[in-house]
């Protein structure tokens, strides 16, 4: 008996000393997601230069499915058990997040678009507004995905074809001209074309692809899954550049769909009659209808330095495969620069230098980032930051590099030279051919009001259940006189062969019983990012996941004839209800604290903003006050937010705050010391408290909040006892087949 309470203790002490090392490890995750956020909102690049993930916080039950599927590392985290933004920069639009959310709670916006002047300003039938027949799809109306480009394509030929059918065809000129080869351009071509258009697709290149055919080779595109125009389909959720390419070259054959490439846009002129007349070079292609396909990159962005037009001098990346023993620079800090400089320096013999005009790569997404620093690590790619081309020669480069003495000139030897530095915008150009960039114009977006509050599903799901179980309770009010019976009395009633739970009806009550809790965990599989099942969206998945639990206890009620009973089956049949009701504290009890959580960190974020006026709150004679008492007052936010443990918070909550008192001591002496004006020390003083109490609330309600995430482990491995209760029921009926030979209850 000694020895058994020995290892208990052991076993209590070693899971307590794992759940505050994991606690702590949480804390620390946290504290460095929203360390990345305060970090790159000081940077100015809080956001994504066309789209970002909005999140609603009174709807996000901190599941982290939207951090699972997103493709890129860094730009959704969980802070305080519910999803953040941490480093929108790095978003690309793909909206995995908005699409695998099970309760719809993220929502991917395009980032300030009401008062955004390089957005165009279009109608819902994606036409420029006052400039009828003009219609813009793809990237160029800043909705940068394969899928939406594709769809934009194909709703702007069948309104052309509505239009065409509608009016006259004039012989002289096309109904429709597409200006640009990419996704959209190529299904609004398929699509023209299935509508029996007279057209014209245009393209500065040769074949089909557009920005996707200039992608660095093997590039991974991520898409979702969507209908091709005249029975083409991606149906996977990435390809390789390779892959894609090949599969529009292959439709485009097969459909006969003509490119007219090498002709660059030049011009759009208005007729008289009210077509267009576009210029190409010397080409002239007059049209009743115009689709701009551009994207929003348009034309490479020159360094504008000497012997940029050398030979050795490109744009682009295609294959870095077919540089090899080459002295190789890469200038730039995008994602292109970084994807460029590491596959050429994959490549044998190649000495690769990545120059950039910053002192970080502000705009490049997490997992560049991180390749690059494997590859600088290791020796592969030389690093040059607060660097500029100066000149560009035949076998050298010559650059100016910052540094606290000054600029320095750089000779480098080189054999080849890409300029990943972006593209010039085509707004000029979209404005010359009659699209507004005026925000005033732009059809501002409703917000939701309380009367009309978005609906994920959970409501009809819940309606759904209720119904369940307002017929189970009907039926079981109509068979009361068998199911009110002593279990001694049931055998001699007429509807015992029915209602037990070995044969008849109750068998199948059973049988539905287990149906409804494997589809119900089925939908942990379909969460999973580790496992390959995306049939159905997870919303609907979810929705099935409450409405089954529901069916689930329902059925398992009338298959036991409303007796649970001291038994295997008993037992499971209790864990099941028990279950409902944990899911139901979970989805919606335990959400109201990490929504208190995020409100307070809201709060001390507000604080750190008025911390850093500090040093700006008096002339020059007292910023050293300033700086020192922002100091301060940070530190006490880090100590009692994240540095503290649960014991500290609690002392300090009781009154022992010897941490705020020894901040405000030394911000009373200083401030005296240095003779800053009292209402200067007061105000840095009151701040100071401020953020100590605010510190210290949002820390306990994330003590509250870890506290309450027990009922997920509750549900969880309740959910696993229950299963394996279920079984040893089934495995006991079949075997001793009490129910099947028609015995009891």
């Amino acid at each position: 008996m000694g020895w058994a309470i020995l290892i208990g203790i052991v076993l209590v002490l070693g899971f307590l000393t794992a759940v505050a090392f994991s606690r702590r490890a949480e804390l620390g995750r946290m504290e460095r997601s929203v360390h990345e956020r305060d970090e790159a909102r000081r940077l100015g690049n809080p956001a994504a230069l066309l789209q970002l993930p909005e999140i609603d916080l009174s709807r996000c039950m901190g599941c982290a499915t939207c951090v699972a599927v997103c493709p890129e590392t860094g730009v959704l985290e969980l802070v305080h058990g519910q999803a953040a933004v941490v480093n929108g920069a790095g978003c690309m639009g793909v909206a995995a997040c908005e699409r695998e959310c099970p309760v719809g709670a993220i929502e991917v916006k395009i980032v300030g678009a009401a008062e955004r002047r390089d957005l165009p300003v279009l109608d819902e039938g994606l036409e420029a507004v006052g400039s009828s027949g003009l219609f813009l799809a793809g990237e160029v109306t800043a909705l940068a995905r394969i899928r939406v480009a594709i769809e934009h394509g194909t709703a702007v030929a069948r309104e052309v074809a509505r239009r065409v059918r509608a009016g006259e065809r004039a012989e002289e000129e096309f109904d429709l001209v597409v200006v640009g080869a990419g996704p959209a351009g190529f299904a609004c071509a398929l699509e023209a074309q299935r509508q029996g258009l007279r057209f014209a697709v245009l393209d500065q290149a040769h074949d089909w692809g557009g920005t996707v055919a200039n992608y660095p080779r093997r590039k991974l595109v991520l898409t979702e899954p969507v209908e091709l125009p005249q029975g083409g389909r991606l149906d996977r959720r990435s390809y390789t550049k390779e892959e894609l390419i090949e599969l529009w070259l292959g439709i485009a054959r097969e459909a006969g769909l003509e490119l007219l490439g090498g002709r660059r846009f030049e011009s759009l002129e208005r007729l008289p009659h009210g077509g267009y007349e576009l210029r190409c070079g010397d080409e002239l292609f007059p049209a009743r209808h115009v689709c701009l396909a551009l994207g929003r990159r348009g034309s490479p962005r020159r360094l504008g330095v000497p012997g940029e037009e050398l030979p050795k001098v490109a744009h682009s990346l295609v294959d870095a495969g077919s540089f090899q023993d080459r002295r190789l620079l890469v200038v730039g800090g995008g994602d292109s620069a970084l994807e460029a400089a590491c596959a050429l320096a994959s490549q044998p013999g190649n000495h690769v230098t990545l120059c950039h005009r910053r002192a970080r790569f502000d705009r490049a997404r997490a997992g560049n980032r991180e390749r690059l620093e494997r590859a600088v690590r290791r020796g592969d790619v030389e690093l040059l930051l607060d660097c500029e081309v100066s000149a560009i020669r035949a076998e050298q480069v010559v650059l100016v590099q910052s540094s606290a003495e000054g600029p320095r000139a750089l000779e480098l030897a080189n054999d080849e030279v890409f300029v990943m530095a972006g593209g010039l915008s085509p707004q000029p150009l979209l404005e010359a051919a009659g699209v507004s960039f005026d925000p005033e114009l732009r059809a501002v977006e409703a917000p939701p009001t309380s009367a009309e509050p978005r609906d994920d599903g959970l409501r009809s799901a819940l309606k759904v259940g209720l119904g369940l179980l307002v017929l189970a309770a009907l039926f079981a009010a109509v068979n009361g006189d068998y199911y009110l019976l002593p279990d001694e009395e049931r055998p001699a009633h007429p509807k015992h062969a029915l209602l037990r739970p070995g044969l008849g009806l109750g068998l199948l009550f059973g049988v539905g019983a287990l149906a409804s809790i494997a589809l119900n965990l089925a939908y942990l599989l379909r969460r999973s990012p580790r496992v390959a099942v995306d049939f159905g969206s997870i919303r609907s998945w979810m929705n099935a996941h409450v409405v089954t639990g529901i069916v689930a206890v329902v059925l398992a009620f009338l298959h036991a004839s409303l007796r649970g009973g001291d038994s295997v089956g008993g037992h499971a049949l209790l864990l099941l209800a028990g279950l409902l009701v944990t899911g139901a504290i979970g989805r919606w009890f335990y959400a109201w604290v990490p929504r208190a959580a995020n409100g307070r960190e809201l709060g001390l974020d507000e604080l750190r903003a008025r911390a850093h006026d500090l040093p700006q709150a008096g002339s020059g004679r007292w910023q050293a006050f300033g700086e020192a008492a922002r100091g301060e007052v940070l530190q006490l936010i880090e100590m009692r937010q994240w540095r503290s443990g649960f014991f500290g918070r609690l002392l300090a909550l009781l009154g022992v705050q010897r941490d705020l008192h020894r901040a405000l001591g030394e911000i009373e002496r200083r401030g005296l010391r240095e003779r800053v004006p009292e209402g200067e020390i007061a105000a840095a003083l009151e701040l100071a408290r401020e953020a100590h109490r605010q510190a210290l609330g949002a820390a306990h309600y994330e003590d509250l909040r870890a506290l309450a995430s027990t009922w997920r482990y509750l549900h969880r491995w309740g959910a696993v006892l229950m299963v394996v209760l279920v079984l040893l029921h089934v495995v006991h009926a079949l075997i001793y087949g009490d129910y099947f030979a028609g015995g009891g209850a």
